[in-house]
């Protein structure tokens, strides 16, 4: 029995493992310099909606745009509050059952602020000004919505701050460092299924995670081209099954891993061709497995599905290792 147990296991495993990494292929892309419907300036950042809608803050446009899961364009609206006239540095999408039902979240990387839209860009209202401060900020970048908190990278103050819905003030975490914790110029939040918040500490050239309230749990990556290094990653993504993405900045690549950071693989190199990127600045994935992903200086942007593997016996000792 004890055999026959083992051969039931393994035989799990490889139909888990076949199921829960792939092989990520270019699927599509949209966007071109300009300023017109459906163009870009240098997007900073995306996120996707439950409803399959792209947004994307189109940073040296000034603007959000918004496209189906295919690049269709649907709309667009000034990122700030009437007048402001900053870029917008992040993007997030509360999900559609939480609070903020579907709110779009922008954070003003210049002007030091969050603001927040219905779907179709009605501004609702914002929070936030220059400084040290509980709820002030030096050079807001990524933003995500999750566990009914809003969670801000408060890159130049090397730290997370949190808040409700709203804007009230809950908390924050991080100091200027590369200990256990700290924080060298984070650039992007996310959160996974099993309630970790991952951060690009983008500096640091790793990626921390934490509780939701901040507590420690650990990392990895150091400087480097290799497999689970990064130059200077900058943007973070989780699926359902809690797969981390990296959009691996400076090496014009994006990195996959599972929720604790073992490698799972990579693509991307630098360049303009199919699959290729220019410092992606942002990534995101929807609930069909789609990584969608900022292609930042080529004015674009890029998707990529995955397939599932074949496992050959050859694969074992990689799956083991994953998934031991």
């Amino acid at each position: 029995m004890k055999n026959h147990y083992i051969a039931m296991s393994a035989a799990l495993l490889f139909a888990s493992a076949s199921s829960a990494f792939g092989v990520y292929s270019y699927a599509g892309q949209w966007g071109q310099e300009g300023a017109g419907n459906g163009q870009f300036q240098q997007p900073a950042a995306l996120a996707v909606a439950d409803n399959g809608n792209v947004y994307v803050a189109d940073a040296g446009n000034f603007r959000v745009q918004y496209f189906n899961p295919v690049g269709r364009y649907r709309g667009q609206w000034e990122v700030t509050e009437p007048g402001d006239g900053y870029p917008p540095g992040g993007i997030d999408v509360a999900p559609s059952g939480s609070y903020c039902r579907g709110a779009v979240y922008t954070t003003e990387s210049v002007g030091d602020r969050v603001a927040y839209f219905t779907p179709i860009g009605r501004y609702k209202g914002g929070w936030g000004s220059s400084g040290t401060g509980n709820g002030e900020f030096d050079h807001t970048e990524g933003v995500e919505v999750a566990f009914n908190y809003v969670y801000v990278a408060d890159s130049n103050n090397h730290r997370i701050q949190y808040f409700t819905p709203t804007g009230d003030y809950v908390g924050q975490w991080g100091t200027n460092g590369s200990g256990n914790g700290q924080l060298l110029f984070p650039t992007d939040v996310a959160a996974g299924p099993d309630r970790r918040v991952y951060v690009t500490d983008y500096s640091n050239h790793r990626i921390q995670y934490f509780t939701p309230t901040g507590s420690y749990l650990g990392k990895w990556g150091s400087q480097g081209g290799g497999d689970g290094q990064f130059y200077c990653p900058r943007s973070v993504a989780v699926d359902y099954r809690g797969r981390v993405f990296v959009a691996d900045f400076l090496n014009h690549r994006v990195q996959y891993f599972t929720s604790t950071g073992s490698f799972l693989g990579k693509w991307g190199s630098y360049g303009t061709g199919d699959g290729e990127f220019d410092k992606p600045c942002g990534i995101d994935v929807n609930a069909d497995r789609r990584v969608y992903v900022a292609d930042t200086w080529n004015d674009r942007i890029q998707y990529f599905d995955d397939e599932p593997v074949s496992v050959s016996p050859s694969s074992l000792g990689k799956i083991k290792a994953i998934y031991k």
